[in-house]
């Protein structure tokens, strides 16, 4: 089932919860002036503690939102990392292969994590885009493991090609993992709960103003807008390809500069190591 939440822009859910919260808070109030009776001390309490209990209850569902929404985008920035250590230590193997394979598997190994590095840059909205980065990655995987195929056969050396397979597993892993980090996020039916009580509590506060007799204090709907800004950042903190808050690239862009420089033409004759060692991490 396709969530439909997911596929809106962060600014448009802020805006209309926004929106939904003033407008609870307005029909709250007329109902509690039409309603109001004489005043009534224990039924004011009874009103105010209910607000209470629902505020308390907002801020708990918040914050354990803010902390499911934390905990993924932190799962995602460790897969990025640990992909740019896997794809810098097959990097540094690829110089065990014989013959022109070495030359070859780096050559994919620098097509692929410049389709890496544009496939964090795609926004969730661009389909098209994404698949075709998507395709091209599978391509060069199963190019990068027919030559892994073909080394092994020349070169049956355990040692050479064995440690070559080895982290070309550990990449094509690592490949599947942050693909699969990028696709966790907080379930839509979090997101729904979380928008009913911030109505239904904005309705409360709106009630409890009305039956008390006088309009909305200001600072209640500055609390709405502290509410929607937290909101806001929560949901941005869980849409991996958009939004204003990403996931840091310095490891992958780090690892594409080293790799870019160490196949620059007269790198090689300039006596360049294989990799600056802050762009990559891996093991050799």
């Amino acid at each position: 089932m396709k969530e439909v939440l997911y596929g809106l822009n962060s600014l448009v859910i802020a805006g209309v919860l926004l929106c939904s919260m003033v407008l609870a808070i307005v029909l709250g109030h007329r109902v509690g002036r039409r309603t109001a009776s004489a005043p009534d001390a224990p039924a004011r309490d009874h009103v105010n503690a209910i607000q209470s209990s629902l505020l308390g209850v907002l801020a708990l569902l918040l914050g354990f939102t803010f902390s499911l929404a934390l905990q993924r985008f932190d799962s995602r920035s460790e897969a990025l990392v640990d992909e740019a250590n896997a794809i810098g230590t097959a990097y540094l193997r690829a110089r065990l292969l014989q013959g022109d394979a070495d030359a070859q598997a780096r050559a994919l190994l620098q097509r692929y994590v410049d389709l890496r590095v544009r496939s964090a840059a795609i926004s969730l909205e661009h389909d098209a885009p994404r698949h075709e980065v998507l395709a091209q990655t599978n391509a060069v995987l199963d190019a990068l493991w027919g030559l892994t195929e073909r080394a092994v056969e020349a070169d049956p050396n355990p040692v050479r090609t064995g440690l070559f397979v080895q982290s070309l597993n550990d990449m094509i892993d690592a490949y599947g993992r942050r693909d699969a980090a990028l696709g966790r996020h907080v379930p839509e039916v979090i997101w729904l709960l979380l928008y009913a009580t911030f109505v239904l509590t904005s309705a409360v506060v709106g009630y409890a103003s009305g039956s008390a007799g006088h309009r909305p204090a200001f600072a209640t709907y500055i609390l709405v807008v502290l509410i929607v800004v937290l909101a806001f950042l929560v949901v941005d903190l869980d849409r991996p390809r958009r939004g204003l808050i990403r996931v840091d690239q310095a490891s992958l862009l780090n690892l594409k500069a080293g790799i870019d420089a160490d196949l620059a033409p007269g790198a090689a004759a300039a006596g360049a190591s294989p990799l600056p060692r802050p762009a990559v991490t891996g093991r050799p």
